[in-house]
């Protein structure tokens, strides 16, 4: 189905669900620079929340998370968000609305029901929430009833599961256990709290994972009815993420083997009626992420692939990145520094990049060739990139014609790589980065 130039896709490249990345990230930008652009976010803004914490721990995973394991621990880190929830909603104008509210981590069920209604109570005491639609992000391993309730309470439409896979030796080749009994039970839950929109997270390139394995996945996920998929290629970097070392890297299929899961899973989604969104992303004709891909409406942020418009995104939370058109900034990743900070009511921003003018047309066309496959490119820029794009060129994987770059569909693998071309930082720290596919 797909064209494989193995030399195409040997560079590591980044997601960017930013641009610049986080890998340009500076303690230039501190708690000042983010003030100030607090204060001009009027018009619609859109709030994420980190909880850096889970049940258990899973070798593959790449997130900012820790165990979930003293209850002190947790106490404190709330008492510290619920505290930046108070700060950072004072510094906004009155013309602001919050329109969207995403949870992620970690894992936000790793706290109590008790203490996420609490949270999602000061979020409608401190900002201007105008009808949000609210997601959240899952772990199957710690669903309890309890939680369909608490999405019902809160009004959540939108949920994401991390399933991975649904092969037992592969669950235990990367550390998360959970039997299928438990994901059906996690469906059945969030149904019947109110999501609409559910996800299910999914990977290849696992540790000893074959084509059946991840046919048979695949076949499940569909069955269940998910509404979207994210099948995602495992960044396999031990060197920056130590726990990763626990996985057998002997076992890791190699690229080709990887470009062929990657096709399969995109042929499989297809045909069984799932509407492709950009490279690893794809959703059933009537999710609102397709019927944004259909009307041109599709972006991208710190969540990936969305049909969310608001030009800013908060970030709240140990780690998290706030999004502004001229500022990228984030959160002391630390918890416990984070929470220091905010006990001396001083905001816990650590690292950030300033966007120039160029950053901001360069990072039209990253997320314009990410998300439509097409971009508008003049020529000055289409030179500066050409040494880089060249070889797609020449391959019939991506056209530049009459002022426009395209990435036809069998350029779709090389989509990233092929965005990466119009990145003047990219070569700096290529290992940080995960495969093209």
């Amino acid at each position: 189905m797909w064209p494989y130039h193995p030399d195409l896709l040997a560079t590591p490249v980044p997601r960017y669900t930013s641009f610049p990345t986080a890998a340009e990230f500076t303690p230039d930008v501190g708690p000042d620079r983010f003030a100030e652009a607090v204060a001009t976010a009027t018009g619609d803004v859109s709030l994420y929340l980190h909880i850096p914490y889970c049940e258990h721990i899973c070798w593959y995973c790449g997130c900012n998370t820790g165990a979930a394991n003293k209850a002190q621990r947790l106490t404190s880190y709330l008492t510290a968000l619920h505290r930046e929830i108070a700060l950072v909603a004072g510094l906004l104008p009155a013309s602001t609305r919050v329109r969207r509210i995403a949870f992620g981590g970690g894992s936000p069920n790793a706290i109590a029901p008790t203490d996420f209604i609490h949270l999602m109570e000061a979020l409608v005491i401190h900002f201007p929430l105008d009808d949000p639609t609210i997601s959240i992000e899952l772990d199957p391993r710690a669903m309890s009833p309890t939680w369909g309730d608490v999405v019902a309470g809160v009004g959540a439409t939108q949920a994401s599961l991390g399933v991975q896979t649904f092969a037992p030796h592969l669950q235990a080749a990367i550390g998360r256990i959970q039997p299928v009994e438990t994901i059906e039970a996690s469906v059945e839950t969030l149904r019947r709290g109110g999501i609409r929109s559910l996800n299910f997270d999914l990977m290849y390139g696992l540790p000893g994972q074959t084509q059946d394995d991840l046919a048979d996945t695949l076949d499940r996920t569909v069955r269940f009815g998910a509404d979207r998929i994210a099948l995602f290629g495992y960044a396999h970097v031990p060197h920056l993420i130590p726990r990763q070392r626990r996985i057998d890297d002997s076992a890791l299929p190699g690229q080709a083997e990887r470009f062929r899961m990657a096709a399969l899973g995109h042929r499989t989604l297809v045909e069984a009626g799932y509407i492709p969104i950009g490279f690893d992303h794809f959703a059933l004709p009537d999710d609102p992420i397709a019927q944004a891909a259909r009307a041109g409406r599709l972006r991208r942020n710190f969540q990936g692939f969305t049909d969310d418009g608001a030009p800013a995104l908060i970030g709240l939370g140990a780690s998290a990145i706030s999004s502004f058109p001229s500022l990228l900034a984030q959160n002391e990743k630390n918890s416990g520094r984070y929470r220091m900070l905010l006990s001396h009511d001083i905001l816990p921003i650590a690292l950030g990049k300033a966007r120039d003018v160029e950053d901001r047309r360069r990072g039209a066309v990253i997320s314009e060739l990410l998300c439509h496959g097409r971009a508008r490119a003049d020529k000055p820029l289409v030179d500066e990139a050409w040494e880089r794009l060249a070889p797609y060129v020449e391959a019939g994987l991506c056209t530049f014609d009459h002022g426009a770059v395209a990435i036809p569909p069998e350029g779709l693998p090389y989509a990233r790589s092929i965005a990466a071309a119009f990145d003047p930082y990219r070569q700096h720290s290529p290992r940080r980065f995960s495969s093209a596919v």
